[in-house]
């Protein structure tokens, strides 16, 4: 949906970004926090690898009060090529997807928009190098008190707050968990269902056949066909100034221990030792049927200034998934008001898991901010005049409403785009039956 011209009014209980984040220049106490990280794994085949980065960028150059940190965990499947290519490769894609000269939250609101973005052109220009391999990809931002979190597959991202509240940051994109997933593969052409065996039952997870992959959503997989998609689930958080923990780990490590065994195991360690103690206690489970994926896990702390490590949270005892509180339209309406509180909980700010590209990249905040109106919306490249193709179902109606039909993509982005939704059968699919067994 475009964004309309006027920002529609505020539903009662929602904060809007703007609010959020001056609290944070305007309140003396909302000062910096420090972010700590540790990281943890065990290999049994060579698939995991992470991207640590405490200062990854400043959203200002040169100006270090402005610099954010970026933590992603690349499960790779079928191979390592996939998840070595996106570790190299993502966060240049997003940061370039990112126009310059935007304060703070307009480079937070169209972050997620940019994500999308770079998770696409990360997925097609490895197609052009690449072979079967597939990963799934767990990346996390933290500015200030602000955390944005982009998944595709089944590693999981969960956050305590200081106050006990534990979150669920990532999306489940197994087949067996997202039965919308496995509609709207199916409608794409393929089928999705048990392992198969002759004079037998079915066996094991739901997968997508051809191909065996038990995902919907992933960088790479190409010999499965265009209906795994790259396209991730976005959420974006404010935390409160008492900070709180992220848990980033690979299925290794779900498959055997829930959220709360995680957290109970670590709590109240610094990170590095947290991160350590969740891959002994999935190890000392796995123990009695043997290794057979790789574990991995990072832990990330956010902090109050000069507090060295958390503090158990208030509130303890059997955890509730909370869902996100006060959502919000994908409209975002930046004006300051004074009649919103200090939050002392998590507040989100955007979430969207839709897989429809068209609309990942229409939706929201000041389109020609994020996008130039001469260039690809994916891959960047420079459009001559009437080369684009317009997201927008009827780009004349859009042009009357915001005076401009973009954004645009170029063909062969728009090829896959069409692919993706289904519109169009990939002809080079390889009709491997066993390939990928994630």
């Amino acid at each position: 949906m475009a964004m309309a011209a006027a920002a529609p009014a505020l539903s009662p209980g929602t904060v809007p970004l703007g609010v959020l984040l001056r609290r944070e220049v305007t309140k003396e106490r909302m000062e910096r926090p420090d972010v700590l990280c540790g990281e943890a794994s065990r290999s049994r085949k060579g698939e995991d690898f992470t991207l640590l980065r405490a200062g990854a960028g400043q959203r200002v150059a040169g100006d270090p009060s402005t610099s954010f940190s970026v933590f992603a965990l690349f499960d790779g499947h079928n191979g390592s090529g996939a998840a070595i290519y996106a570790k190299e490769n993502l966060l240049h894609n997003v940061l370039r997807a990112i126009p310059t000269c935007l304060s703070r939250d307009e480079w937070l609101a169209v972050l997620p928009r940019a994500l999308v973005a770079a998770f696409v052109k990360t997925d097609k220009d490895f197609q052009r190098v690449a072979g079967t391999s597939g990963t799934t990809v767990t990346f996390v931002i933290v500015d200030e008190w602000v955390v944005t979190v982009a998944s595709v597959g089944d590693s999981r991202c969960i956050l305590e707050s200081a106050e006990g509240s534990v979150y669920c940051l990532s999306a489940d994109h197994r087949f067996d968990s997202n039965p919308d997933e496995v509609e709207r593969v199916t409608a794409c052409g393929s089928k999705v269902g048990k392992m198969d065996i002759v004079g037998g039952p079915e066996v094991g997870p739901l997968r997508c056949w051809p191909g065996g992959l038990c995902l919907s959503r992933s960088i790479g997989d190409f010999d499965v066909g265009e209906c795994i998609i790259p396209v991730p689930h976005v959420k974006q958080v404010k935390l409160s100034n008492a900070g709180g923990r992220i848990i980033i780990a690979s299925d290794g490590v779900w498959d055997d221990l829930t959220c709360e065994m995680a957290l109970d195991c670590s709590r109240g360690f610094p990170s590095d030792v947290a991160a350590n103690r969740i891959v002994n206690v999935t190890h000392e489970a796995i123990r009695p049927r043997g290794i057979r994926d790789d574990t991995t896990c990072i832990v990330i702390d956010i902090l109050p200034p000069e507090k060295l490590a958390p503090t158990p949270p208030k509130r303890q005892g059997k955890i509730a998934f909370n869902s996100m509180f006060r959502r919000k339209s994908a409209d975002v309406h930046f004006k300051t008001n004074s009649e919103y509180a200090e939050p002392d909980v998590v507040e989100e700010i955007f979430e969207d898991g839709s897989a429809m590209l068209s609309k990942r990249l229409t939706t929201g905040y000041a389109l020609e901010k994020i996008f130039a109106r001469s260039s690809c919306a994916v891959c960047l490249v420079r459009l001559k005049s009437g080369q684009g193709i317009s997201l927008h179902a009827n780009p004349l109606q859009h042009e009357k409403l915001q005076g401009w039909q973009g954004p645009f993509l170029c063909h062969s982005c728009h090829d896959k785009k069409e692919a993706m939704e289904g519109k169009r059968r990939r002809k080079d699919s390889s009709p491997t039956v066993f390939g990928h067994m994630c």
